[in-house]
């Protein structure tokens, strides 16, 4: 099985002239963008980057993002994407963490990482490079112009390629670590059951740091040979008239994307005939919401993937059909040579009517998490992937995730987590305790919700929280409403979180 940046080098001596990449007013056919990533390469080369070797990338989606990508991955690398809103804190994180030796880095997020660099926690850095001119720093186009040919080394299926962070129930992302054997595997299951073809226009609107954005759409696409138009932002009506515009075939997008979509006024004048397929998931979609989609736009087929980072990502889903009989369901079925255990505290398939903890097997699931034994023990037990995601299993197959583990909000489809949150509240002068939870919202899917009981007389104010927040979390993890009052726990002091859930949205 080819490697990841192997499959680009395929694509383009079997399609040379084919359409490939479209960013803004940059055009590459596949021949191009292979040569693009090889010159990409070799001025990392000359920075001393080699096999084995982690290098960070931070940035929003660009052509630059994905000749970044491919081109870390031909040189055997290890790529770590960086969500481009976290703090300084969690981005100096997860570059220490990673052990990374090169930041790449978006020149709109240099005050970020100045002040994670001057932070000290990002030591092992060697170079902090700029993916255009930025004074005061290298960047990659003069790298480029300087450096010598690439001397490629030889990377196989089995070498380590992604670093995928995600959060964790300590409050501390964790990186997953897939090789390229894996997400190879991904990408073949999303051609497979997504009906991916030569001659797909794929529009990239979701970020491309996510393991959707890059495993589900970037990753298959190259492979089939598909053209990849990208968006450095979500804009509905920018959108809509790129699908139009670009004849779009297949577009992924969280649910809060198409629920906004669905908006855009002359939605219905646009001519969206092209658009074939519709993938949505990275967060549950509401029944109503996907019941109108189907409606307004009845030539496409809808498809839902539900899975999670350590699974490749990989998971469950819905065919196009299967959506329309079951708008309110999660999934039916395992993609291709994936297995999937709904099981109970003891670890026994529950029956139809039951409600347990979602496993998984197969070949995309991550090798572990990086550095972090501990936790990857407890995740993979036995061969399967221990989701933390709780689903109810009906009569005729279908699960439906009813509830998370790990105390998980999904808020416009980005994962937070609430010890993460909680941990940065308590530090707050007024906060005796403070517990999060997610109150349902129709267009983001979850708000955050902290409910905090305050120190003997101090007062706190929504406000007054948001700006204590700032510049310690990631803004889509800052708490959108307070409640103050007493916490409820348990016998033992465990906060029970389905009173607060109660509490906050009656």
């Amino acid at each position: 099985m080819p490697t990841i940046a192997g499959t680009l080098r395929a694509t383009a001596a079997q399609a040379p002239d084919s359409d490939a990449l479209k960013f803004g007013e940059r055009e590459y056919t596949y021949a191009e963008l292979d040569h693009a990533v090889d010159r990409a390469a070799a001025a990392l080369q000359s920075l001393g980057v080699a096999k084995g070797d982690r290098v960070a990338l931070m940035a929003t989606n660009s052509d630059t993002f994905v000749i970044a990508f491919y081109a870390v991955l031909r040189l055997g690398a290890i790529f770590v994407p960086v969500n481009p809103a976290l703090a300084p804190p969690e981005v100096a994180h997860v570059v220490s963490d990673s052990g990374a030796t090169v930041l790449l880095f978006d020149p709109a997020l240099a005050a970020t990482v100045v002040a994670a660099r001057d932070g000290g926690q990002v030591d092992g850095v060697r170079e902090f490079v700029a993916l255009e001119a930025l004074p005061g720093f290298p960047d990659l186009p003069a790298l480029v112009a300087g450096a010598a040919r690439l001397a490629e080394p030889d990377v196989r299926e089995d070498d380590d390629a992604l670093l995928l962070y995600t959060s964790g129930t300590t409050g501390r992302a964790k990186g997953a670590l897939f090789d390229h054997h894996r997400a190879i595997w991904v990408a073949v299951n999303c051609m497979t059951v997504c009906g991916m073809r030569v001659g797909d226009r794929f529009l990239h609107v979701a970020p491309l740091y996510h393991a959707a954005e890059l495993g589900v759409m970037l990753l298959p696409g190259t492979l089939v040979g598909a053209k990849h138009v990208i968006l450095s932002g979500f804009d509905p009506v920018v959108v809509a008239d790129t699908l139009a515009a670009e004849r779009i075939t297949m577009f992924f997008g969280v649910p809060t994307m198409f629920q906004f979509l669905l908006r855009v006024p002359d939605l219905a004048a646009r001519d969206l005939s092209a658009w074939r397929t519709g993938l949505f998931g990275a967060a549950p979609m509401p029944p109503a919401a996907v019941s109108a989609l189907v409606t307004a736009l009845p030539h496409v087929e809808f498809m839902q993937l539900c899975g999670q980072t350590e699974g490749g990502p990989g998971g469950i889903y819905l065919t196009g059909e299967e959506v329309r009989a079951r708008p309110d369901a999660s999934g039916r079925r395992p993609l291709p040579l994936t297995e999937v255990r709904v099981v109970d505290a003891d670890g026994e398939q529950v029956k139809a009517g039951g409600v347990g903890e979602v496993l998984l097997r197969g070949e995309t699931i991550m090798k572990g998490y990086w550095n972090n034994p501990e936790a990857t023990a407890a995740t993979l037990r036995d061969g399967w992937l221990h989701t933390g995601d709780l689903a109810l299993v009906d009569e005729d197959g279908y699960l439906t995730l009813v509830d998370r583990l790990k105390d998980m909000i999904i808020t416009g489809a980005r994962n937070v987590y609430s010890v993460e949150v909680e941990s940065v509240i308590a530090g707050h002068p007024a906060v005796q305790e403070a517990a999060v939870v997610g109150r349902p919202h129709t267009d983001y899917g979850e708000s955050i919700v902290a409910v905090v009981t305050t120190k003997d007389g101090a007062e706190l104010t929504i406000a007054e929280l948001k700006e204590f927040c700032q510049g310690k979390l990631a803004s889509y993890k800052i708490p959108h409403d307070l409640v103050i009052g007493a916490i409820p726990r348990n016998a033992s002091g465990k906060v029970l979180k389905h009173e607060l859930r109660t509490r906050v949205t009656a």
